[in-house]
């Protein structure tokens, strides 16, 4: 063979291997393109759910702020944050402390729904509730503001908020049918924004948290016996009888590593929004965060816990361990929050881990 037909063979071979390579990279960008058409038309989906209701501004409900409420006039009041649904929990990097992904937060979800309901009939027996406020406090999701967690996440953000925005309408039916009446004041937190930083303008409507609470008052429509308060700013502020009640994520707190922990800094947090709500003609006795995953109740101030439960950046950390639970409080026209109680979300048994 000549020395023109080994370079002939050589450069059929190269544009043999120039075209492979072209039609692998074409059926790449072609299954990507597809997965961004699914997306984008899952996306119009939920946008047109929120354009349905968004011109639609309701009023607080007249049952929390009664003129003249009964002397055995209660609400509960609920709290339900940093579930970080769709996150995954590994047992074994968390020397079997926990266990979290999909088929367990649904399960404790509706463990959550069913023991509030048992500690509210059975425990607190006798009880005549006007209705309840369940306060969605943020971080509903993990998001993909990390790498780690895009790597390992059950599902896109999408579809996570198609399929959490149903579970989450199934456990409010499930207070409403209960209790007869829901308010759903709902805030954001710093996990499930659409931005890899923080931002400060159009901090709501960037976050998925912002569009779930938005597609389960779309599900709560027509149902007068459920009714939201989806604000476009950070603070959710919460009248009961004559108490004001602030929900907001607890993000905005800075520090809390020291020997005093996280109240130091969340206390200083408190006074600074006191001060602004006193400075513009307002006030609220009790101020309701989530963030830390520590359930801590008192009369003015209540830190959440998590749904999720302890997971690998605690354990690296090294913080303390804490079961899956989430606030309940019992709120009386005279004193306020007369009850504190954690609803305890998990169960090792039936999650089987």
């Amino acid at each position: 063979m000549s020395f023109k037909d080994e370079l002939s063979d050589e450069n059929e071979a190269l544009a043999k291997a120039d075209l492979i390579k072209a039609r692998r990279e074409r059926d790449v960008a072609t299954k990507e393109l597809t997965r961004i058409r699914e997306e984008l038309d899952a996306a119009n989906r939920a946008l047109s759910i929120v354009s349905s209701v968004e011109q639609t501004r309701l009023e607080p409900p007249k049952w929390m702020t009664p003129a003249k409420p009964k002397p055995s006039a209660a609400t509960l009041l609920l709290m339900l944050s940093d579930t970080h649904f769709d996150e995954v929990v590994n047992p074994d990097e968390v020397e079997g402390l926990n266990a979290y992904n999909r088929e367990i937060a649904v399960m404790r979800l509706h463990k959550w729904a069913t023991n509030t309901v048992n500690v509210a009939r059975h425990y607190l027996a006798g009880v005549d509730y006007d209705g309840v406020v369940l306060m969605l406090g943020g971080d509903i999701f993990s998001g993909d503001i990390h790498e780690e967690l895009a790597q390992t996440n059950e599902d896109t953000m999408i579809s996570s908020v198609l399929f959490w925005s149903e579970q989450v309408a199934a456990a409010v039916d499930v207070l409403a049918n209960e209790f007869g009446k829901v308010h759903v004041p709902v805030v954001v937190g710093n996990h499930g924004r659409m931005s890899r930083k923080p931002r400060m303008k159009l901090r709501a409507k960037t976050n998925f948290d912002w569009l779930l609470g938005k597609m389960v008052e779309k599900h709560f429509s027509k149902d007068k016996r459920v009714t939201f308060d989806i604000p476009e700013g950070t603070d959710a502020l919460v009248s009961i009888y004559e108490w004001n009640h602030l929900l907001s994520h607890g993000d905005q707190v800075s520090g809390g590593g020291g020997i005093g922990g996280i109240y130091p800094p969340i206390m200083r947090m408190r006074a600074r929004k006191a001060q602004r709500y006193l400075t513009t003609g307002q006030d609220f006795s009790t101020l309701w965060i989530g963030h830390w995953h520590q359930y801590l109740p008192s009369p003015h101030l209540v830190v959440n816990g998590s749904l999720k439960g302890y997971d690998e950046y605690a354990f690296i950390n090294n913080f303390q361990f804490e079961q899956p639970q989430q606030a309940l409080a019992v709120v009386t026209p005279k004193h306020n929050i007369t009850f504190h109680a954690p609803i305890f979300s998990a169960d090792r048994k039936k999650e089987r881990w």
